[in-house]
């Protein structure tokens, strides 16, 4: 019975013992997870005072959660959700994000509890020795740090790096380009073209190499290979069996290549051989940019073969015409200073047509417009015969040549005196062979036949050509009038001499682009920052010009600059000059230039504009033009004429 009862005392105390246990391990945790809350910041225990015994201690509290009043209620500050609404510390968030991926591998090797929120989902709550391991964790990421910024470790990952680079030593031989492993995975025929070229490239190489070290038998076969895949680049067409072809070309040239980069390389000379390549295709590119910047100036500043013929036929034309009837209708207009007085200086006949016929299509009373164009004695037959035969409407034209104006001579002229000289023709042609682009690449832009021509001059000279007039418009023959701008005579230019379009911050510069400001006659005398403004279509206050002595000014910087050191070429650095502070600037809309070069101008900019100007190397009667602003040109030249037909324009 002893024994009994003894053993049912032993069970009993066993059965406490373990029954205990649990409470103590969950009392030991719970004070650990408060003790933890309070360190991060999540509670802060509060201790009664005697004076307020009213307070709730915070052990009952505790002992309540033991017992089971813990709830999932964010009401209770010991709840989860509770704790789970704190805002945590930086510390905490940033640690548990760095842990968190290796957490969850972790935590079922250890004691855990769980809580079932409302909606029946299991949260689990980290243990003290979740919390152990992620201080560990800490601790061997700062050390391993630690030891990575140690000198020596440093030096053996570094040794390690320069080891794991030599693997690319190890290409296996066969690939297409053992410099390029990528090219199965482009589906695209230009990257394999461009792989091609790469390839060629590098054959050209070791070709050379090849040669130096008198292995003839691998620079035959690389000669051989570069020759089918040079004949191969020459095919323009596209197709399935090209495309197969290359890539067939392009993998036996990475065969060839892996052994001859196992045979002949070396970094020296290859870098050698690649940098001498480099300076010969820089030499071949600077001279065909020579030979392109030549031969553009060359077919935009000649007169085609077609104008040309042109020219020619209505010369004889012309000569072959009876005395009486080379006159003019209406020559009773031309010193009329109430009708719209335009000027024009050429020498092409086609473009002279162009400017002359927009200008009376689109003017309101055509009648009321008169032109006086000067040219050369060359031309003189052939312009006068076109206007005779196709005359404008009711416009009044006049022909001149500016030879039969006897009081232009050297004597007066100043810049005729410096044209007939040797001195400016050696300067614009100093070379035997002026014609070829050897010449002088530096000099290309001075060998323009219209610097050595008057009629470039003329513009000068406007009050002496045409005395009885008080106000004229200027025109050159590469402009297309496409409003009406009889509007323009009414412009008050408010004593100004110069009525015209500035170009400052859109194509051109401002003064200092075209002169030289290192000279003193220039820098006292003129703002470098004064803005410039554009020649092709400019309003002349004759009685203004007359007052302010604008011819002689143009004399006087003109004899200043004879030996070219205030500019160099053309005649709107002179202009810039003569009209300094008498220039009125007019709106946009009257005058749009770049036509002659630039590709990007804005079709509505050009259809909402009086004047368009194909200034330019790309003038629109030669080969050079602009194909989408042709039509503007165009448009107004009769195509079906016999003599432009028979002479094959635009073929």
């Amino acid at each position: 019975m002893a024994r009994r009862v003894e053993g049912r005392n032993s069970f009993r105390c066993r059965d406490f013992f373990l029954c205990s246990l649990p409470v103590a391990f969950i009392m030991a945790a719970c004070l650990y997870l408060l003790v933890s809350l309070s360190i991060f910041g999540f509670y802060t225990p509060q201790i009664p005072s005697s004076s307020d015994s009213k307070q709730s201690n915070f052990f009952d509290k505790m002992l309540d959660a033991l017992n089971g009043t813990i709830t999932t209620s964010d009401s209770n500050p010991l709840s989860i959700e509770a704790i789970r609404k704190k805002e945590p510390s930086l510390s905490w968030r940033v640690e548990d994000e760095v842990a968190s991926s290796s957490e969850d591998q972790m935590v079922n090797n250890f004691p855990h509890e769980t809580w079932t929120r409302e909606g029946g989902d299991q949260v689990l709550n980290d243990t003290p020795e979740k919390l152990y391991q992620r201080r560990m964790r800490q601790e061997r990421r700062e050390k391993r740090a630690q030891e990575l910024m140690n000198p020596k470790n440093l030096e053996e990952l570094e040794k390690a790096a320069i080891e794991r680079t030599r693997t690319v030593d190890s290409v296996a031989i066969g690939n297409f380009s053992i410099w390029r492993n990528d090219y199965h995975k482009s589906k695209n025929f230009e990257d394999l073209l461009s792989l091609r070229q790469d390839q060629i490239i590098m054959v050209r190489v070791y070709t050379t190499l090849a040669n130096m070290t008198n292995n003839l038998a691998l620079h035959e076969e690389l000669e051989t290979q570069l020759a089918k895949m040079e004949e191969e680049e020459e095919e323009e067409s596209i197709s399935i069996d090209q495309e197969q072809r290359v890539l067939e070309t392009i993998r036996d040239m990475g065969q060839l290549l892996g052994r001859a980069r196992q045979q002949l390389y070396d970094c020296n000379l290859v870098t050698i051989k690649l940098r001498a390549m480099l300076q010969t295709a820089e030499d071949e590119l600077l001279s065909t940019q020579t030979h392109t910047t030549f031969l553009n100036q060359l077919a935009s500043k000649s007169i085609p073969d077609t104008i040309h013929c042109l020219t020619m036929r209505l010369n004889l034309e012309y000569s072959l015409l009876p005395a009486p009837m080379r006159h003019f209708p209406r020559m009773e207009n031309l010193e009329n200073p109430n009708l719209y007085h335009y000027t024009l200086f050429s020498d092409n006949v086609l473009a002279a047509s162009v400017v002359v016929n927009s200008t009376v299509t689109n003017a309101q009373e055509p009648s009321l417009h008169v032109f006086h164009l000067v040219t050369d004695n060359l031309n003189f037959g052939a312009m006068s015969m076109w206007f005779l035969i196709n005359p404008p409407g009711d416009a009044t034209v006049h022909v001149q040549r500016f030879e039969d104006f006897a009081w232009l001579n050297s004597s007066y002229s100043p810049v005729l005196r410096q044209l007939e000289s040797e001195a400016m023709k050696k300067f614009y042609f100093k070379t035997e062979r002026s014609e070829s682009a050897e010449s002088g690449a530096e000099n290309l832009k001075y060998r323009y036949p219209k610097y050595l021509s008057m009629l470039n001059h003329l513009r000068f000279y406007i009050p002496k050509i045409f005395p009885k007039l008080d106000k004229i418009l200027f025109l050159d023959d590469d402009v297309v009038v496409q409003k009406d701008l009889a509007p323009l005579w009414s412009v008050d230019l408010k004593g100004k001499v110069n009525g015209a379009v500035e170009t400052c911050g859109e194509t051109f510069h401002r003064l200092k682009a075209y002169l030289n400001f290192s000279d003193h006659h220039v820098s006292e005398k003129f703002d470098p920052e004064y803005c410039g403004w554009a020649y092709g279509m400019n309003i002349f206050d004759l009685k203004e010009w007359r007052k302010h002595n604008i011819t002689e000014t143009y004399h006087f910087w003109q004899n200043l600059n004879e030996n070219r050191t205030l500019w160099k070429l053309g005649t709107l650095p002179p202009g810039l000059i003569t009209f300094y502070n008498l220039t009125l600037p007019l709106q946009k809309k009257w005058h749009l230039l770049g036509l002659g070069y630039n590709r990007e101008i804005d079709v509505k900019k050009i259809e909402r504009s009086a004047v368009i100007h194909f200034n330019g190397h790309s003038k629109p009667w030669t080969e050079l033009g602009i194909s989408k602003y042709q039509p503007y040109w165009t448009k107004y030249t009769n195509l079906d004429h016999p003599y432009i037909s028979s002479c094959r324009l635009f073929e």
